[in-house]
């Protein structure tokens, strides 16, 4: 009986447990159903590539040619010494770097040899002179002599001291250029500097015995300088190389530019020529341009320095300037419409320079040009435009410097 009690106890016992548990979840489900956030309907995911345009500006532009090269002097002499002797005076210019004038004097050669020797040529033109006046009057007493015995016509040369005379012509004539070397050999004990310029190496100091030809000082020109750039043969075609793309007048403008003493530096310069030859190893065209007054800035376009050259060259009087990336396989480019649709553009290349190309024709003004690559893109596709928010309507990525920055 006992034991009937007990079982009886355990299934009641099971079945409240059970019963408390279905409660529970049901509650639970309730509670969970009530809390639930409802559900909001999302709009389908876009899956237009999106893609980064920039706009056409058309506009007359001028093609740039760049280049690069090392600054030369226009003219860089050897002085050296044209007479002998001891150097008894150097100018303060004459060191390494020094500046002078033109005509300034740089070293003087010992000058007392030099001022007897022109002593004693004066003093030979005037033994001569003396004696060539002796001559001719000698000269007019023996023709006077001649008529005084009563001949006739004029007296031989021997009895009118013809040669005489000659001779002491020849000797004034001799002892004068004496006297004009003396002068000469005196003056090249100054050594004078044929041109503004500086000195790039010196040679000859103070107390140094000097034979003529020694050298005295290296020196170049600083009323110019000059720099070679090696060009392609295809890049002549827009420039202007006097003598070689045209026959005269002046050459295409340039700008060159350093960056020197912690500063970007730059100058306005002129192509003047091109060199002799073709480089034969590169088939590159040398070509030359000119600064006038290179040392009249603070820093100078000091010679030795290496220096990026731009040529200015023909304008073209409408064309596009575009990022590299813009230009597609058979000079084509892609265009978006204001419906987002690509187009594919045939235009006219007239020049590819590192980042950037030059069209020439095939683009009106304010086409959207796609810069970004796409691995698979076909006529008419749909894309979405970088900082637009709707697609079709792009905050466009437009370069708006002046043509002529733009161009450089």
């Amino acid at each position: 009986m006992k034991t009937m009690i007990a079982n009886l106890s355990r299934r009641w016992l099971h079945g409240g447990l059970a019963l408390l548990l279905v409660v529970a979840g049901v509650a639970g489900f309730v509670i969970l159903t009530k809390s639930r956030a409802p559900l909001v309907a999302k709009p389908p995911r876009d899956h237009r590539p999106l893609v980064r345009a920039v706009a056409a500006e058309v506009s007359p532009l001028a093609v740039v040619v760049h280049g690069e090269g090392t600054v030369r002097p226009l003219y860089e002499s050897t002085l050296a010494s044209e007479v002998a002797g001891r150097v008894v005076k150097v100018s303060p210019a004459l060191v390494n770097g020094g500046s002078f004038a033109q005509g300034e004097v740089l070293l003087v050669v010992d000058q007392a040899d030099y001022r007897l020797a022109v002593t004693t040529a004066k003093a030979e033109v005037h033994d001569a002179d003396t004696k060539l006046q002796l001559a001719q009057a000698e000269a007019v007493v023996a023709r006077e002599e001649w008529r005084r015995l009563g001949r006739t016509g004029d007296p031989p040369d021997l009895v009118a001291k013809g040669p005489q005379l000659e001779v002491a012509q020849a000797r004034l004539a001799s002892a004068k250029a004496n006297l004009a070397r003396a002068e000469l050999n005196l003056e090249r004990t100054e050594i004078r500097a044929p041109f503004a310029g500086r000195v790039s190496a010196k040679a000859a100091d103070l107390g140094q015995y000097l034979k003529a030809g020694d050298k005295v000082a290296t020196v170049y020109a600083t009323q110019a300088v000059e720099i070679v750039t090696p060009l392609e043969d295809a890049d002549l075609a827009w420039l202007k190389v006097p003598g070689l793309t045209s026959a005269d007048g002046q050459g295409s403008p340039a700008e060159v530019a350093t960056e020197f003493a912690g500063r970007q530096m730059t100058w306005k310069g002129r192509v003047v020529r091109a060199e002799g030859k073709v480089d034969e190893r590169t088939r590159l065209v040398p070509v030359v341009v000119r600064v006038e007054n290179p040392y009249t800035t603070r820093p100078p376009l000091a010679v030795g320095t290496y220096v990026r050259v731009s040529l200015r060259g023909k304008e073209l009087p409408e064309a596009t300037l575009l990022p590299r990336a813009a230009l597609r396989a058979d000079d084509q480019v892609w265009v978006v419409d204001d419906q987002g649709r690509i187009s594919f553009r045939k235009v006219r290349v007239a020049r590819i320079q590192e980042e950037k190309v030059l069209i020439s024709d095939g683009l009106a003004p304010g086409d959207r040009v796609v810069t970004t690559q796409l691995k698979a893109v076909t006529e008419g596709m749909l894309v979405r435009l970088e900082g637009s928010e709707e697609g079709p309507r792009p905050a466009l990525d437009q370069d708006r410097r002046p043509a002529e920055e733009k161009a450089s």
